[in-house]
């Protein structure tokens, strides 16, 4: 299974990534994005998502091992994983990492980063967590060609589209460490929302 923890900038993707690691067992890999490939010196949207298909491409080949990936520290929205050439070939389940806009605005403060986009973002990821049609061109613009947007542009809300949302606002770095370790374990356990190989044929 490939398990994605998206977020905007400052909610604790690499965090939680670090201290969940710890947590599991030995079928999980974690990774992110930088530790998949080279970076461009200017990352672009498209680099993103066939980095993204390279990590659903690592997830088929652990799956082939009885094994899982963990893929955080990118904002990479769920979407994008679900239209990467391959997503139709592994089971994806997505948590969404969110904060309130007062915690948000007191995060980036702290590490000097702009408010108005990341807040922007923020509130995309948190609409795009119940409904795909919700400004697609978010993730559309500029786009690598191969993403397989047909999946799910255009379609409404419904029970296929569903995501873990988890409120990091009150949360130290081990709590969030430990929410994410056991998000991991309820969704290969079939007990958190997952979309599974195919989903969107259904």
């Amino acid at each position: 299974m490939l398990l994605i923890v998206s977020g905007a900038s400052c909610v604790g993707k690499t965090t939680a990534r670090l201290h969940a690691r710890h947590l599991l067992d030995d079928t999980y890999e974690n990774a992110e994005l930088s530790m998949l490939g080279p970076i461009p010196a200017v990352p672009t949207v498209a680099w993103r998502q066939e980095q993204v298909e390279v990590a659903v491409r690592r997830a088929i080949a652990l799956e082939a091992e009885g094994k899982h990936l963990l893929l955080a520290g990118d904002p990479v929205p769920v979407g994008e994983a679900l239209a990467a050439p391959s997503a139709d070939r592994i089971d994806i389940a997505g948590c969404l990492l969110d904060v309130t806009d007062e915690a948000h605005l007191a995060r980036l403060a702290r590490r000097g980063e702009p408010s108005q986009a990341n807040q922007a973002f923020a509130a995309w990821l948190r609409a795009h967590a119940h409904d795909p049609g919700h400004v697609p061109e978010a993730v559309t613009t500029d786009a690598w060609p191969e993403m397989r947007w047909d999946r799910w542009v255009g379609r409404a809300s419904g029970p296929e589209w569903t995501m873990t949302v988890l409120d990091t606002s009150a949360l130290g770095p081990e709590e969030v460490g430990r929410e994410v370790a056991d998000w991991c374990r309820r969704a290969v356990a079939g007990e958190a929302p997952v979309f599974r190989a195919g989903w969107f044929a259904r």
